[in-house]
């Protein structure tokens, strides 16, 4: 029996009943699904419904063969390399026959091939480690996750369960990752907001408010399809926004003609010397006319603001927010940044150096390395939050700031107007709300407590205030910006970079953000 996850009407809610998608049916066989959607759409949700983690709030899920998920937490950081991989069990077996110690059931469930697949799996995903008893609390957080695409690859489940594989990973983490979709035979549902990986899929289901839409190929198919989605959307807005206008003109003209017909009418009766039973039998028609055509007029209005209401409700769900970033007049030939033979330290130990480089106008460079290697101090150094062991550094005091994925110098307790302000004693609240609304956050949005935003709206925030300084930064350092962002964050935060005039440095893993922000130069560690 081949395997094989079936959908049939399915639908999920939140804990507090707020629908997450409904009507999905969809059967998936031996293929990679990937799974999209803005962040809080249920992708997770569904993942952990297949797991058997709970039930649907409607429909049914039938599963054909065993289900496994990638590790992407250990409970406990004492555990050895063998238990992380789930083979500890197996290879204690092998060692009690060995001594001779073994029983008959050690006998009849002994795997004599089990070290030789362990090694292999383990050389598969770039991981040569021999001592099976290390702990894992040695082990770098990109290391962890190959180790947990080792353990997939030797229990060999019919189903793989992947949530956000590749988020903070380095080169060689996220080969792992690609490597295990590539070759897997059996089914495999990926939810991501990694447009790289999800090129590697056979198919994409899109979960939004409005309906679950599945589309044939990887992400360039689905981009190509999105976007004549949206232009669609923009179309039905636009034809919306017409038709209101148009009902809109018409009843009033109605009405004008009505009024100018009823002043005629009164002006006659005035002067034909009608009974007043006549006039006033008269003027209860004309009421009642009046009556049914302000009905009418009513209804046509309602359902052109209805179906208004209909698109932008539409529009809003497909097509991204436009967001403007003032200029920063960064000079092309001015110096921004030098580094001349600088070391940096951790524990004793050379982290890297002697490095000498500059950055020169509005220039944009990557800073890429696995983890571990130093990215991170690197931008420490930069910002002067660090010292170098040796080398000088010469800086834009002032015109040079953070911007992580976590943007922690927000206050959660404060509008996102209190924020501004507070950053910017500088500004009035006109001012305030205009530098926000650069970055879509219009009108109530601007009262919204900062607490409450999603890991997208939070790095908007971020660059709607710094950028909004009376003395802007003119060097923008960014650590992994795209972790933990849905894919339309994504794209809105690149719109933002896109448009910024500034210098930038940036630390990713992500080859389609970089590409997509015009990075032209690589700093490698």
């Amino acid at each position: 029996m081949f395997p094989s996850i079936t959908f049939d009407c399915v639908a999920a809610k939140t804990p507090g009943d707020r629908t997450l998608f409904e009507d999905l049916t969809l059967t998936i066989g031996p293929e990679r699904v990937g799974l999209v959607g803005r962040n809080g759409s249920g992708k997770s949700t569904l993942l952990t419904l297949i797991a058997g983690q709970g039930e649907p709030a409607s429909g049914s899920i039938t599963i054909a063969g065993t289900v496994g998920e990638l590790a992407q937490r250990w409970p406990d950081d004492t555990i050895t390399l063998a238990e992380a991989l789930g083979v500890a069990d197996g290879l204690a077996r092998l060692a009690r026959l060995e001594r001779g110690e073994g029983s008959a059931d050690d006998m009849a469930e002994a795997d004599w091939t089990l070290e030789h697949r362990i090694a292999e799996t383990l050389a598969k995903v770039d991981l040569p480690e021999r001592d099976l008893t290390r702990t894992i609390s040695g082990f770098s957080g990109g290391e962890r996750t190959r180790i947990a695409v080792a353990r997939l690859w030797l229990e060999a489940p019919d189903i793989l369960l992947l949530d956000e594989p590749t988020n903070n990973l380095d080169g060689p983490g996220r080969a792992a990752i690609l490597a295990l979709i590539d070759d897997w035979r059996g089914a495999a549902l990926v939810a991501s907001h990694d447009r790289d990986l999800l090129e590697h899929v056979d198919r994409i289901v899109e979960l939004t408010p409005i309906g679950v839409t599945v589309f044939g190929g990887g992400w360039s198919a689905f981009a190509e399809a999105r976007e004549a989605r949206r232009a669609a959307a923009a179309g039905a807005l636009d034809k919306a926004e017409v038709d209101l206008r148009r009902v809109k003109d018409q009843v009033q003209l109605q009405r004008e003609m009505k009024q100018r017909k009823d002043a005629a009418g009164k002006a006659g009766r005035a002067t034909a010397g009608q009974s007043k039973m006549m006039l006033d039998f008269k003027q209860e028609r004309a009421e009642a006319s009046q009556g049914a055509a302000n009905r009418l007029a009513d209804r046509q209005l309602s359902a052109a603001n209805e179906a208004l209401d209909e698109a932008k409700a539409k529009f809003e769900v497909l097509v991204p927010l436009n967001v403007v970033a003032p200029s920063v007049n960064l000079p092309s030939q001015k110096l921004v940044l030098q580094f001349e033979d600088v070391t940096a330290e951790a524990g004793g130990r050379i982290l890297f150096g002697p490095l000498t480089f500059k950055v020169t106008g509005p220039e944009r460079i990557h800073i890429a390395g696995g983890n571990g290697a130093g990215k991170s101090t690197l931008l420490k150094l930069i910002t002067g939050e660090r010292a170098p062991a040796s080398g000088t550094i010469r800086r834009l005091d002032g015109r040079i700031a953070m911007l992580d994925q976590h943007a922690d110098t927000l206050d959660d307790g404060l509008t996102l107007l209190q924020n501004m302000r507070a950053a910017n004693p500088e500004l009035d609240d006109n001012a305030a709300y205009a530098a926000l609304a650069r970055f879509a956050f219009r009108n109530k949005k601007a009262h919204q407590v900062v607490g409450t935003l999603s890991g997208g709206e939070r790095l908007r925030v971020s660059m709607s205030i710094l950028l909004a300084s009376a003395t802007p930064p003119q060097l923008l350092l960014l650590d992994e910006p795209t972790n933990h962002l849905d894919i339309d964050s994504i794209e809105v935060i690149e719109q933002a970079l896109i448009a910024y005039d500034g210098a930038l440095i940036v630390v990713s893993h992500d080859p389609v953000f970089i590409e997509a922000i015009g990075c032209t130069r690589e700093i490698r560690f």
